[in-house]
């Protein structure tokens, strides 16, 4: 990735912030957007998902500071709980403007960057987006909309040699995870049981997707577009 311009977004913790960490010591140069304050990045900046005028004014000057980008790793989303029924409105749209559109945002920013160099996409999505997932109604429904999003995005761009790729992570020890625990009954056994879940016997960890975007973002993938790449320690082989 030596001279290659990276936006990260959610890069504050989790598979974004291990994201960051992992494509500089690949050599490129890293934007950093997120809700939050993020460090460890070359530039930085922040910006609400839900808002297109804070998006694009934040990747403007993210663009302003290190120059035009060569691919994006979005890792920015949100998990409330709900189930399918219980879940309002305004829940399921809250979600969605932060997990589909949001990504749309931020694609719109920086594929014109892309045209006529080429470039690579790697989108975050969940296992959930293709197991069914009781009381996470919204948040799976909106990660297989991601997803095909991903898919018809790859067709549409790929005439500019720009690849678009998602990664579906089952269980990465995240705070976005850890609060899922938090809120049962008993935490430690949550998260025990969560583990048993995974054939390998461990939850993924955010350096494990980072090395998985750092390949799909990297010139080592320039084959590959259109395709979900499972993270999940054999979870989707025999759902437990």
């Amino acid at each position: 990735m030596q001279g290659r311009t990276v936006l990260v977004t959610g890069a504050a913790s989790g598979i974004g912030a291990a994201a960051v960490t992992r494509l500089r010591a690949d050599g490129a140069r890293v934007a950093a957007l997120d809700q939050g304050g993020s460090s460890g990045a070359d530039a930085s900046a922040v910006a609400d998902l839900r808002s297109p005028e804070a998006v694009t004014a934040a990747i403007a000057d993210l663009r302003t500071a290190l120059g035009p980008f060569d691919a994006l790793v979005h890792c920015a989303g949100i998990c409330p709980p709900g189930s399918t029924l219980d879940s309002s409105d305004d829940l399921w749209l809250d979600v969605y403007s932060v997990n589909v559109l949001g990504a749309l945002r931020v694609m719109r920013e920086v594929v014109p960057d892309m045209r006529g160099r080429g470039g690579s996409i790697v989108l975050v999505s969940s296992i959930n987006a293709r197991f069914a997932t009781p009381g996470l109604a919204a948040y799976a429904a909106s990660k297989a909309a991601l997803e095909e999003m991903a898919r018809t995005a790859a067709l549409e761009f790929a005439p500019d040699n720009i690849r678009v790729n998602t990664i579906a992570p089952a269980s990465v020890d995240t705070p976005m995870l850890q609060a899922s625990f938090a809120r049962a009954a008993d935490p430690a056994a949550a998260r025990r049981s969560n583990e048993q879940r995974h054939p390998l016997g461990r939850l993924g960890t955010p350096g494990d997707a980072a090395e998985l975007a750092l390949f799909l973002a990297s010139p080592r993938s320039g084959w590959i577009t259109g395709s979900v790449f499972p993270l999940d320690g054999g979870a989707g082989v025999t759902r437990r």
